[in-house]
């Protein structure tokens, strides 16, 4: 017994020394933020017989960045992100508070012991000159963000946002990046999926050069490949529902005018989305993917003038599916991927949905058409007050559509309108608070094709205060 108690000792002290001594070699680096927010919603169900839902949310994170040596280094983030008060009760015990994902949480009346709210969002390692090539390795969880988040972005808003698990390889030398990742999108069980015909896998490929027109030219390739498809009843039918884009970027600026422009083009199978989305009319049929977007703006930030005013003029463009399309086995519905929807398509987040042209979150396969005006100022230091307006329209006419949603009768293609007002205080340099409030005036087309859409517009107002530390 003697034996064992000294044995198991000696390991537990050679262990500690073991340790002591990698994270004395380890160049370790300890950050985080926290984040609160309240809100006052009403963006989603635009219905004038209801209150206004109104609510705090917190997020907290804790992130270690380590150099552990000149070749590797290592990222991990932890983060826990809750409502505040928010229980819910279990059917097996009434005191037992848990959410439908199986996170235990607690408001002030249960006591908090058991909160398992803590979760990885993201954890990686990367291998500088990997196998001694010009390229870094990264591997593990992580956030995929391209160029404005039109496609791969981590969604800014959202208090989660969002990562991947991914393989990223990176290649880096003046002016130039190229860079490819392979993203786990979703792995179903390995004991009912063995031939993994229930997965999602992305490819992506990405180029970057910088010096072109005052900015940086950017090409990027994505292969989605769902070997599962989904049926209108969300069930796994082996359909291939595919998707490639492919596409260009360029942004900067000339002559003193800010600037973008970009355009990327889908094709692929595209039979379970049209099924799900656009109704049941090609069951059966092989559907062709053959969608496009594009976006353009221009604007102009004068410093040298009193409050620093700025103004920006946008354009975007994401092609829908027809009446016509939908009978020629055509789908030309753009699915915008992993955007960050919330950069382009109004603060209120309307249309998040419109990649999967939902009748909740998009348009029900119509496409959209975004016509925004942004206004800024800076009244004095460290304050901006922003003004966006944005107009929005489906890309295919709506008038007389019988395919999708029921539509026959006299519609127009205008979906309604959005104020966002924005001021933004730079505390300190740790610390950012916002104040906002976003105004959407929905049309009758809108509410013909919305099932959570009725006849008053919606309002939102939030405040939060940001710190990083």
């Amino acid at each position: 017994m003697k034996k064992n108690f000294l044995t198991a000792a000696a390991v537990m002290v050679t262990a500690f020394f073991v340790a002591t001594t990698v994270a004395q070699a380890a160049d370790v680096n300890f950050g985080g933020e926290l984040l609160t927010r309240y809100e006052v919603l009403e963006r989603n169900d635009f219905n004038d017989t209801t209150e206004a839902d109104s609510y705090f949310q917190s997020r907290v994170r804790l992130n270690a960045n380590v150099k552990v040596n000149d070749s590797t280094s290592a990222f991990i983030m932890l983060q826990s992100n809750r409502t505040w008060g928010e229980t819910f009760e279990s059917t097996a015990a009434n005191n037992s508070q848990t959410d439908p994902s199986g996170n235990l949480n607690a408001g002030s009346f249960a006591a908090n012991d058991l909160d398992n709210s803590v979760g990885v969002h993201e954890a990686y390692f990367t291998l500088n000159n990997f196998a001694t090539l010009p390229v870094d390795l990264k591997v593990g969880r992580q956030e995929v963000i391209l160029d404005g988040h039109r496609l791969f972005g981590d969604t800014l808003w959202t208090m989660g946002e969002n990562s991947h698990d991914a393989i990223r390889l990176n290649h880096k030398h003046d002016n130039i990046l190229v860079s490819y990742a392979y993203i786990q999108g979703s792995e179903e069980s390995r004991a009912t999926d063995t031939n993994d015909n229930d997965d999602t896998n992305v490819h992506l490929a990405y180029l970057n050069y910088a010096g072109i027109l005052g900015g940086k030219l950017s090409v990027t390739y994505a292969y989605l490949d769902d070997g599962c498809g989904r049926s209108v009843s969300n069930v796994c039918n082996n359909q291939e529902d595919d998707i490639h884009t492919i596409g260009f970027r360029q942004a900067g600026q000339l002559y003193g005018i800010d600037y973008r422009g970009e355009y990327y083009y889908q094709w692929g199978d595209a039979r379970a989305t049209a099924e799900a989305n656009i109704g049941a009319g090609n069951t059966g049929a092989n559907v062709d993917r053959d969608a496009y977007m594009f976006g353009v703006r221009i604007g102009k930030t004068f410093n040298n003038v009193a409050m620093k005013p700025g103004l920006t003029l946008w354009y975007d463009y994401l092609s829908g599916t027809s009446d016509e399309d939908a009978r020629n086995n055509e789908f030309k519905s753009f699915n915008t991927l992993f955007d960050t929807g919330h950069k382009f398509y109004g603060l209120q987040d309307v249309f998040l949905g419109v990649g999967t042209n939902s009748t909740t979150g998009g348009t029900d396969g119509f496409g959209l058409q975004d016509v925004a005006v942004k206004a800024k100022i800076s009244p004095m230091p460290g304050w901006t007050v922003k003004a966006d307006y944005h107009l929005f329209f489906t890309a295919e006419g709506v008038a007389g559509s019988n395919t999708q949603s029921g539509l026959a009768g006299n519609n127009s293609n205008d979906l309604g309108s959005e104020i966002d007002l924005t001021v933004v205080n730079a505390y300190n340099a740790n610390t950012k608070i916002m104040v906002g409030f976003s105004n959407f005036n929905s049309s009758q087309t809108m509410r013909n094709i919305r099932t959570n859409v009725g006849g008053d517009d919606a309002n939102w107002f939030y405040t939060q205060i940001h710190v990083n530390f």
